[in-house]
């Protein structure tokens, strides 16, 4: 496929904490730009989110893992609408 990222390129988690090792591909393969919890057989799990949804979702997701305030959640989704699945959709 193509570039291997160190992040998911739709909700921004490092590939390393991904506990499937990536999504998965529609042939099955290990997709090296998604992680499994937004792609899965070739396919968004959320194909319907916007970018604004998934930073809500990921800022609500830190806050809950350790406990952090909500403005320092949002301070680790700031770079989202720059992944790969968002740049360029204008808010899609």
């Amino acid at each position: 496929m193509g570039a291997t990222y160190k992040n998911c390129q739709s909700c921004g988690m490092p590939m390393s904490r991904d506990e499937k090792g990536g999504g998965t591909n529609a042939d099955g393969s290990k997709s090296t730009i998604y992680c499994s919890h937004c792609w899965a057989a070739g396919e968004f799990t959320m194909p319907d989110l916007t970018v604004d949804q998934m930073q809500n979702l990921r800022a609500g997701e830190a806050a809950r893992s350790s406990a952090m305030p909500g403005p320092l959640g949002w301070f680790f989704t700031r770079r989202v609408p720059k992944l790969e699945r968002w740049a360029g959709s204008a808010g899609r």
